[in-house]
């Protein structure tokens, strides 16, 4: 269970007095660096980003090819039915298999590894329309020089659930609407500690899928 929000975590709205240019520039750095989750910085993340990205104009263009390329090429394991846990970004570009967390994770390490800020954040979700257990469900936020930051769901497209890339319009396949949903606002440097406990500890998708984390908040 997670709680509150992380130390490594921005609030979703911008500072309005005299250092929010400091604070965005502090944020920027700390959203491109690696973290032992988020391996911008592994071999294998660094030469993937970079041929994804080949021959893209602007930072906009490659974020696209990034998102479309982790939702298209990673299999979701529930939508697959695959019961390999990933969680670091690399181990996830090995195996071509996540949940919406690992996923997450990897397309920040892309970003990052081509110097787009990237930050990971979440929805609380029911489970069913009972609304009696919830889950987290991970997403991940970019900065585009453009539109400042903008949040995108790679976990993958099937019907009914469907996920682009259409700055500055969010097109999120969730949409918080049940009592106890949420959309939570913070920005997370790195992966939430219930979230990586939970990938790290269960050694099948079947038994991830049995124990999702979720959040709580800290009264």
């Amino acid at each position: 269970m997670c709680g509150g929000v992380s130390a490594r975590a921005r609030p979703g709205s911008r500072a309005p007095d005299a250092l929010a240019f400091v604070s965005a520039a502090m944020a920027r750095n700390e959203f491109l660096e690696p973290t032992a989750v988020i391996d911008s910085t592994h071999p294998a993340i660094v030469a993937a980003a970079s041929e994804i990205a080949a021959g893209a104009r602007d930072d906009e263009a490659v974020a696209q090819r990034c998102f479309t390329w982790v939702r298209d090429t990673v299999r979701h394991s529930s939508d697959h039915a695959i019961s390999t846990v990933t969680c670091t970004a690399s181990d996830v570009l090995r195996h071509r298999v996540g949940f919406c967390y690992a996923k997450s994770h990897l397309l920040a390490a892309l970003l990052r590894a081509r110097g787009i800020p990237a930050a990971l954040c979440y929805q609380r979700l029911a489970l069913d329309q009972t609304a009696r257990q919830f889950f987290l469900h991970g997403l991940v936020a970019l900065q585009l020089p453009r539109h400042g930051w903008y949040r995108v769901d790679p976990r993958g497209n099937k019907p009914g659930v469907i996920a682009e890339f259409t700055p500055p319009i969010e097109t999120l396949p969730y949409t918080p609407s049940l009592p106890g949903e949420a959309d939570l606002p913070e920005r997370h440097a790195d992966a939430l500690g219930c979230v990586v406990s939970t990938l790290q500890r269960w050694r099948t998708a079947e038994e991830v899928r049995a124990n999702l984390p979720d959040w709580t908040p800290v009264p």
